[in-house]
C-alpha cells in the first residue's frame, strides 16, 4: 500500500495495534471502529475524550516518548505531514510500518478515509462516513450560493500574530465558505505586523479560532480597536482545521454559521 506521500507500506496483515500521532485521525479511527486497536495516542487527541483513559499518551503532535512507543509494540504508526516533523516519522521507522497523510483539501480527507478504510479492513465503515460527509456538504453548498465573499483574516496564534494563509486546509475551507483570505498572497502560517497602514485596509470579518491559540472575548475586543469596520467572530477551530469524521459536524457548523453572518449584515 501507499500513503498520501506516496511512500509504500509493507503490511504482512490488518494492523491491531495501533500508534496515532494525530488528533483528528484519532477520532476518524474511533468513528471507523477501531477505538479498541489504538494503543497509543497524543496528548492533544480529545475526541473521543475517553480515548486518553484506554490508550497510552505518548507525547504531542511535535515531540513524542519514543521508548513508550517501542514498548505499544504497534503493528503501523499513523502520522500526518503537518502534524508531525519529518524527524518524528524517520525515528518511527524502525518501530514498524508508518502512514503519512497530507490534507488541503476535503478530497484529500475523503482520500484518507478509504485508505483507512482498506488498511483496517473497515470499507463499509468508510463508505458510510464519506456518504454522510457528501450528503452534508452538498446541504451546506447548496445554501452557500447566495452568500457573498467576505474579505477575511484568520487568527491562529498571539505572540506573535499569526494567521493562516495559503497551501493550508484552513484557507480551503474558508474558500468553501465564501470567505476571501486578505493573506491569500503569504504561505501557510505567517507572522503579520499590525504596524503597517495595510494590514488593516477592506477587512470586513475577523475570526479568532478556538485553537491552536484559545482566543477570548478579550481578544476579540482587543482587535475590534485594529480592525474597527470589521466584524470580530470567534469560531470552533476544530472545524476549520480538523479534518476526517469531524466533517460530518463541520458542514452543519458552517451553514449556521454562514446564516449567522448574512442575516447579521445590515
Amino acid at each position: 500500500m501507499r500513503d498520501q506521500l506516496n511512500r509504500t507500506l509493507h503490511l504482512k496483515e490488518i494492523p491491531k495495534r495501533i500508534v496515532s500521532l494525530v488528533p483528528s485521525q484519532t477520532e476518524l479511527l474511533c468513528d471507523l471502529g477501531l477505538e479498541s486497536a489504538l494503543v497509543g495516542v497524543t496528548k492533544f487527541c480529545v475526541h473521543p475524550h475517553h480515548i486518553r483513559t484506554y490508550a497510552t499518551v505518548v507525547g504531542g503532535t511535535k515531540q513524542i516518548h519514543l521508548e513508550k512507543i517501542k514498548a505499544l509494540h504497534p503493528d503501523i504508526i499513523l502520522c500526518n505531514k503537518e502534524e508531525n516533523t519529518k524527524a518524528i516519522v524517520d525515528m518511527c521507522q524502525d518501530i514498524c510500518p508508518i502512514h503519512v497523510s497530507d490534507i488541503y483539501s476535503v478530497e484529500d480527507s475523503l482520500e484518507l478515509i478509504k485508505m483507512y478504510g482498506k488498511i483496517f479492513n473497515k470499507a463499509h465503515v468508510a463508505h458510510s462516513i464519506i456518504k454522510r460527509i457528501n450528503s452534508e456538504k452538498d446541504v451546506f453548498e447548496n445554501e452557500a450560493k447566495v452568500y457573498s465573499n467576505f474579505k477575511t483574516v484568520y487568527f491562529i496564534w498571539k505572540n506573535p500574530w499569526m494567521v493562516a494563509g495559503s497551501n493550508t486546509y484552513i484557507d480551503y475551507m474558508m474558500h468553501l465558505n465564501k470567505f476571501e483570505n486578505v493573506f491569500k498572497n503569504l504561505e501557510r502560517y505567517p507572522e503579520i505586523n499590525f504596524s503597517k497602514p495595510e494590514i488593516n485596509k477592506g477587512v470586513e470579518l475577523v475570526l479568532l479560532s478556538s485553537e491552536p491559540y484559545p482566543f477570548k472575548m478579550k481578544h476579540q475586543m482587543e482587535l475590534q480597536e485594529v480592525y474597527p469596520n470589521a466584524k470580530i467572530v470567534l469560531v470552533d477551530g476544530e472545524m476549520f482545521s480538523w479534518y476526517g469524521s469531524r466533517l460530518i459536524k463541520a458542514f452543519p457548523y458552517f451553514k449556521t454559521l454562514g446564516s449567522s453572518l448574512h442575516h447579521s449584515q445590515p
